[in-house]
């Protein structure tokens, strides 16, 4: 794997840290920082010489100290991640502050965001249909439930491609009520608790209610990546089919809860195709998520540039037309990759050197049309024109907004 690529990994593996550890999810955040910290030193292992180890050495300290203060305020029992420079006595001393995992019954509890994200309607970026569709389910029934008296849907599909803004749909949707956010990923769940995935998912919605009924606020319950619960039963055996009818009849418990009760559940996915079709009828709202216009992918290119030094020269409109066919996503990772490349360029250069004695720190030089070129050149979107075409079929088929 090219360094460059290791790089993106860490960053990305870092800001879900950063981003949960903001927001009280302390086993998701000490999770991420684990897999940062192990792309770091691979990075480091793999590029011994690299001018750059010295700032990956840095991140590694911070992402350990951070893992460190957050196992001591929860008591979490985490397996350390292990350097491999390292003695093997001090291997061995890692490996020992690691204590089997008990299933105490807190996981879960984990998964509710003490605060609520901190992500603003204006910080997502076109999707105007797909806003405009949670607002009227969710925010306006939280505000006025006296003007829906047929009630108001309580299941949402966010489907479309990765990377095009569905968790952060739901996070802004979630920081616009007084209540509360509950977000899994479903993957994850049925992995991590081998043959009992049923029992959970009857103990995450058992915790969803109880925050609702003890306080009376809304409660988002958010699942990425739903389609690993739901997808064709006929394919699964045991237990996976068990978690999923259980799952089913939970929806069927949210749907059916008194017209004012304010639970909602939101599942996204990148392949609705692979949903069963009674699960379908559960979600009232099915959402397309697509990829950003040009008008969206020029807002996308001013928030991401914004803090970066630039040329005169420099279009944003010209970024916006190049980058047709590439997600919200793809567009930040495109930025970054400029980013990385002037600052690469900057610790390479036979002048640079460390400041010494009170001197101001060297800077990278400006951003140009040129190094975006460059990185077009080696970046292609992550979806498929093929893949496109796929969505707006399904959405012919399925769609409800």
């Amino acid at each position: 794997m090219a360094p460059q690529e290791l790089e993106k990994s860490a960053s990305k593996y870092a800001a879900a840290a950063i981003r949960a550890d903001s927001q009280g999810a302390a086993g998701m955040a000490i999770t991420d920082y684990q897999n940062a910290s192990e792309t770091l030193l691979k990075l480091m292992r793999l590029y011994p010489t690299s001018s750059l180890n010295k700032i990956y050495q840095q991140s590694y300290q911070k992402y350990q100290e951070r893992i460190k203060a957050l196992r001591e305020t929860r008591g979490a029992n985490v397996e350390p991640v292990v350097d491999p420079n390292a003695s093997p006595e001090e291997q061995k001393k890692a490996l020992a502050r690691a204590q089997p995992h008990k299933d105490d019954g807190n996981d879960l509890e984990e998964l509710v965001m003490k605060e609520k994200p901190d992500v603003k309607w204006s910080e997502v970026i076109g999707l105007d249909d797909a806003k405009g569709a949670l607002r009227e389910s969710i925010v306006y029934p939280s505000k006025r439930p006296d003007l829906f008296p047929l009630g108001w849907p309580r299941g949402m599909l966010l489907y479309g491609p990765p990377g095009t803004g569905k968790t952060m749909l739901a996070a802004a949707t979630a920081n616009e009520l007084d209540g509360y956010f509950i977000n899994v990923d479903a993957a994850s769940m049925m992995s991590k608790w081998l043959g009992e995935a049923e029992k959970n998912v009857s103990k995450l919605f058992t915790m969803a209610r109880k925050y609702n009924e003890r306080e009376g606020k809304p409660v988002i319950l958010f699942i990425d990546e739903v389609d690993s619960l739901l997808g064709d039963r006929n394919s699964e055996v045991g237990g996976e089919i068990r978690a999923k009818n259980q799952f089913l009849s939970e929806l069927d418990g949210v749907n059916g809860k008194g017209k004012e009760t304010m639970m909602y559940v939101i599942g996204a996915t990148n392949k609705p195709w692979s949903l069963d079709e009674p699960f379908l009828r559960r979600f009232q709202k099915r959402i397309y998520v697509s990829l950003p216009a040009q008008d969206a992918r020029h807002k996308l290119f001013e928030q991401y540039t914004n803090p970066l030094k630039k040329s005169t020269r420099f279009n944003i409109a010209s970024l916006a037309k190049q980058f047709d066919g590439y997600s919200a996503s793809d567009i930040k990772d495109v930025c970054q990759g400029a980013q990385l490349l002037v600052v690469n360029e900057l610790f390479r250069s036979a002048t640079y050197h460390e400041p010494v004695d009170g001197e101001a720190p060297q800077d990278p030089r400006e951003l140009t049309m040129a190094d975006f070129k460059d990185i077009k050149a080696r970046r292609k979107p992550s979806v498929s024109t093929e893949n496109i075409r796929a969505y707006h079929k399904w959405s012919e088929s399925f769609g409800a907004l």
